[in-house]
């Protein structure tokens, strides 16, 4: 490929190589994993700005060092453009990432010991949300609800049994691998029941509730964390939305609470991310995120793929391979030879290893973000079934690998010439 990057190639030959060819790997192949996605050439560009260079410790207005009027400007836009663009009552857009955001509000609103509910890691949870070997595991007093046997979703009359039977001070909604909506009044309805605090976690599912394609949690919910990548499309980062009465608490947590200097190159590409999210367009494309979803769903059903809870209500979609006779591992890596990239993935009640499970994720955004429609989708979902059956075949995934890349050349990727 061409060299775009001249400086970093004088100087550091090495890591411009790196930076080719995982340009080519993201041009010639198909991003599947649903955490991912393609920004914008104004976001790439926003983080390589010298706003890099300035610390701005505080908030707008109320920095500890000077020089901060241009910041503050990048700031103010970004907070008020994540409010027009949810309908929230305050946004504190400094948190750096996913993880971090859901710890800040566990440091603003929790005393350590104290009593939370989350859904469970292996059933579609996140490790933040209560996994026992990470942060919020170990600090916390966890209850895991989990996804129905039968069903694969979540019983909401057995997550209100477990609030009743526990008292726990703070419910968390959200999930990484739940293809379903979430039900936000009744998830509300059972924090008032027993005097809890709801969160959402809606790191997946942000720019559809941005592009209005699934319902917005803000109305039900005392504070809403998330990513701002994944179906958000912008820079890698998260943004903590919160009922005012809760705002002082959550931004002393974020600053000095956790963090230092906020990384305002990163925060002016979420701003500019934002206002993407706020053009007439982004409603288009996140509907499209979802009817690709299904479409792509459907035709991997009509295969005989297991997929979980039988559809998607989203982006995302989690398969049980053990009817194929191949582990989550050896489809992952044998769709990477194809120039496919997924994410082995534990599904509900699974009897095998996280580093080995029975099922694979994999959503829409990013071949969406493409421009690829149901026609595309169901071409992909004959080749994820040739992948499968030839999982062992090299020369077979080669020649699918070809027309992967054929088809990508189709379809170019957003900043990659």
């Amino acid at each position: 490929m061409a060299n775009t990057h001249p400086a970093i190639q004088s100087f550091d030959p090495q890591i411009a190589e790196a930076i080719s060819h995982e340009e080519k790997r993201q041009s010639e192949g198909l991003e599947l994993i649903p955490s991912e996605n393609y920004v914008s050439v104004p976001v790439l560009e926003a983080m390589g700005t010298v706003l890099t260079n300035k610390y701005s410790e505080g908030y707008p207005g109320k920095r500890y060092y000077g020089g901060q009027e241009f910041v503050d400007v990048v700031e103010n836009l970004a907070i008020d453009r994540a409010k027009k663009l949810f309908g929230a009552e305050h946004v504190n857009v400094q948190a750096y990432s996913g993880s971090p955001a859901n710890t800040a509000v566990y440091f603003a609103l929790l005393n350590f010991g104290d009593t939370i509910m989350g859904l469970k890691l292996d059933h579609g949870g996140h490790i933040t949300h209560g996994l026992p070997i990470s942060f919020s595991g170990k600090s916390y007093n966890v209850v895991a609800y989990e996804v129905d046997p039968q069903t694969k979703r979540i019983d909401m009359d057995k997550v209100a049994t477990l609030a009743r039977e526990h008292k726990p001070k703070l419910i968390i909604a959200g999930f990484s691998a739940y293809s379903r909506s979430l039900e936000w009044k009744k998830f509300r309805e059972i924090a008032d029941e027993v005097g809890a605090i709801l969160m959402a976690d809606i790191a997946h599912i942000a720019g559809l509730i941005a592009g209005l394609a699934i319902e917005n949690p803000i109305p039900y919910c005392d504070v809403v964390t998330t990513t701002t990548h994944k179906t958000l499309r912008g820079p890698r980062g998260a943004m903590i939305m919160c009922k005012e009465k809760y705002a002082k608490a959550i931004d002393r947590a974020v600053f000095p609470g956790l963090q230092g200097g906020p990384h305002e190159h990163m925060i002016a590409a979420k701003a500019i991310a934002y206002l993407e999210a706020l053009q007439p367009e982004f409603k288009d494309y996140a509907k499209q995120i979802i009817i690709n979803a299904q479409t792509l769903a459907t035709e991997l059903m009509n295969y005989g793929f297991d997929i979980m809870t039988g559809g998607t209500d989203n982006h995302l979609m989690l398969i049980d391979l053990t009817n194929k006779n191949l582990t989550g591992k050896q489809a992952q890596d044998a769709l990477d030879a194809a120039g496919i990239t997924v994410n082995k993935n534990t599904v509900p009640f699974d009897t095998r290893s996280p580093m080995d499970p029975s099922g694979i994720r994999l959503g829409t955004p990013a071949i969406t973000t493409r421009g690829m429609r149901e026609p595309e989708m169901t071409w992909l979902a004959r080749v994820i079934n040739d992948v499968v059956n030839n999982w062992q075949n090299t020369a077979k995934l080669a020649t699918l690998k070809e027309e992967v890349k054929t088809v990508c050349a189709k379809f170019p990727v957003p900043g990659i010439r």
